[in-house]
């Protein structure tokens, strides 16, 4: 194992054989909150022309064979322990899908996994259960071929439906015709059970299209953080975005650049699609996933222990082993934390808990970066760090903390941008986590085993931290100081006793 990894064993690989891109990630390993090594796509499109001629065309075949060639030498190259393959609906539904699939798999040395629409939906769920907390509402994959919806709740997934309505497949059959294509994907979708389900929930996008189409909306509000997976728009935002999408020339759109040439024109249909789905099933919010079929392969294959697991701690602690002092400690300060928030009555709901425990494991991943530059490097990497199972506001909420942790109670200095995803409660919770942290490194130093030996809580309305007697030189002026501090946020009057 190399440095700068974690100890999950050889990469995993995954080769995406799809209706418009050809894909290889490599995951470092098998685990609850896997991270991509290495991401690479060629866009083939061996869906084009396939609804017309029922054929793959030789051209696409050509360009996706020498995609795979190079995914297979590139994963030999890294050491690769297991590489799934896995195909969808252009080679499902293409008369020479089959002859394109052995010489996949002779190139791939390895069995190409020929998903059908009910499969393919319930991968994709198992992509947003592994990646969001607690899902409820509908999750629709769309992608070059075909649009796959399919009912979530937390962790259970429903029987899932197929529709031929990829942006290749409605280019095609439309003759490039946004209003033929309007009439077949309103027949296709009108009376669909799966968005009878959406009603007043979240809509889940997951596919390139969709979050090509997140993108640019994001860069035309100005959103402050730029990270895809969890970023939501209400329904009747997102409607009216999408008419305007499917309606104008994509090069006259405000920011359009952030959209690779080869994806814009995909862009109206995509737009289409979601503005029916929204009109139809009336959802709450439309929620974008990072995390699709690949991922949700991954969960599938784990253990149902490694289901269980949390990813968003999951990840946390994984960071947290990389960078901090002793990563143990995050585990003392999770349990210190608990204690002083019970005491405190502090009202907290089942996912600020989780986001409080996470900022506990990552509090000391920027103990290297010089001192003044330690809470504006450690609420860089929180806010835009591969995480999952957390939403803007709870990246905002675990990053503002350490940056209070490292550079106290200074919200001028602290990201203006970041602090716009914050409500008045976060920011009062993550002002509080971080003064706490404050005090508890005043004490242990970082060290294991210390933390829970002086607990913080509230006794008679009084903030009191318990030094036992081998401790007792610990108390300072700079100690007191910074328990008056958050003694000061929580309203009450503080004390350091001996015990």
């Amino acid at each position: 194992m190399t440095p700068g990894r974690l100890p999950y064993g050889p990469p995993v690989a995954i080769v995406d054989i799809g209706s418009n891109s050809v894909r290889l990630v490599v995951y470092e390993g098998l685990s609850r909150a896997p991270t991509a090594m290495f991401n690479e796509k060629e866009l083939c499109a061996l869906g084009r022309s396939l609804a017309t001629t029922n054929r793959l065309a030789d051209e696409s075949v050509a360009k996706a064979l020498s995609a795979l060639r190079r995914f297979r030498t590139l994963a030999d190259g890294m050491g690769v322990s297991r590489m799934y393959v896995l195909a969808t609906a252009a080679a499902r539904d293409a008369e020479n899908g089959g002859e394109f699939i052995r010489e996949a798999e002779r190139i791939c040395r390895e069995p190409v996994q020929l998903l059908s629409g009910a499969r393919e939906a319930r991968l994709s769920a198992f992509g947003v259960v592994s990646g969001v907390f607690r899902p409820d509402g509908v999750v629709g994959d769309l992608g070059g071929g075909s649009l796959e919806l399919i009912d979530v709740s937390k962790n259970r997934v429903g029987h899932g439906d197929t529709y031929p309505l990829g942006g290749i497949r409605l280019q095609d059959i439309s003759d490039k015709s946004i209003k033929k294509a309007d009439r077949v994907v309103r027949d296709a979708l009108e009376g669909s059970k799966q968005l009878d389900r959406v009603k007043g929930r979240a809509f889940y996008a997951v596919g390139g299209t969709w979050r090509a189409l997140a993108h640019l909306h994001m860069m035309q509000k100005n959103y402050p953080l730029h990270v895809l997976h969890g970023y939501t728009i209400p329904a009747r935002e997102a409607l009216e975005f999408c008419r305007l999408v499917r309606r104008v020339d994509p090069d006259t759109l405000s920011a359009i650049s952030v959209v690779s040439s080869e994806r814009r024109p995909l862009l109206a249909y995509g737009a289409l699609v979601l503005e029916h789905i929204i009109r139809i099933g009336k959802p709450r919010d439309v929620v974008m996933s990072g995390l699709g079929v690949r991922e949700g392969l991954l969960y599938e294959l784990l253990d149902e222990e490694g289901r269980r697991e949390d990813a968003l701690i999951s990840s946390a602690r994984d960071l947290g082993w990389l960078r901090a002092r002793a990563p143990r400690h995050g585990d003392d300060l999770v349990e210190w934390t608990d204690r002083l928030f019970r005491s405190c009555d502090i009202e907290e709901e089942a996912e600020e808990r989780r986001w409080r425990h996470a900022a506990c494991h990552l509090s000391d991943i920027a103990w290297r970066v010089h001192p003044d530059y330690r809470g504006e490097q450690a609420l860089d990497v929180i806010a835009h760090g591969a995480f999952v199972g957390v939403d803007h506001p709870g990246r905002a909420y675990m990053a503002l903390a350490i940056f209070y942790r490292h550079m106290g109670l200074l919200d001028d200095e602290a990201s203006p941008r970041i602090r716009e995803l914050a409500s008045t409660r976060i920011l009062d919770r993550a002002r509080t986590l971080g003064a706490a942290m404050r005090v508890a490194y005043l004490v242990s130093a970082s060290v294991p085993g210390v933390l829970l030996r002086a607990p913080l809580t509230v006794k008679k309305d009084v903030l009191t931290l318990r030094l036992p007697n081998e401790l007792g030189d610990l108390e300072s002026e700079r100690l007191r100081n910074r328990l008056s501090k958050l003694g000061k946020i929580l309203g009450r009057r503080t004390a350091i006793v001996a015990i």
